[in-house]
């Protein structure tokens, strides 16, 4: 069974930092890409970062600069470092993992981990 389990979210004051943890169990399948969304009530959930397996890196425009992705393949595990937070950037952080196993495709989604930029 497929398990993709965020942890490291919470409070923290505008100009703080945050790192975000992902690690992925049970993968049966090649992991291409992973990477975090975030979504707010009311909106539609919007990619933050992803990193393929290479280490190929994609940022949303709104954190770029402030956040670094990283990953470990061996370990199926993706962290999200997050610098000079601003309240805009409270939101539930999502962990995706992609891949395949041919001749399919796989999504997997998190349960998602709250962080709130507040004072």
């Amino acid at each position: 069974q497929v398990q993709v389990v965020e942890s490291g979210g919470g409070l923290v004051q505008p100009g703080g930092s945050l790192i975000l943890s992902c690690a992925a169990s049970g993968i049966f399948f090649n992991i291409d890409v992973m990477g975090w969304y975030r979504q707010v009530p009311g909106k539609q959930r919007e990619l933050v970062a992803t990193i393929t397996s290479g280490g190929s890196t994609n940022y949303a425009d709104s954190v770029k600069g402030r956040f670094t992705i990283s990953r470990d393949n061996a370990k199926m595990s993706m962290s999200l470092l997050m610098n000079s937070l601003k309240p805009e950037d409270t939101a539930v952080y999502y962990c995706n993992v992609e891949g395949t196993k041919w001749p399919r495709q796989y999504n997997y989604w998190g349960q998602g981990t709250q962080v709130t930029v507040s004072t």
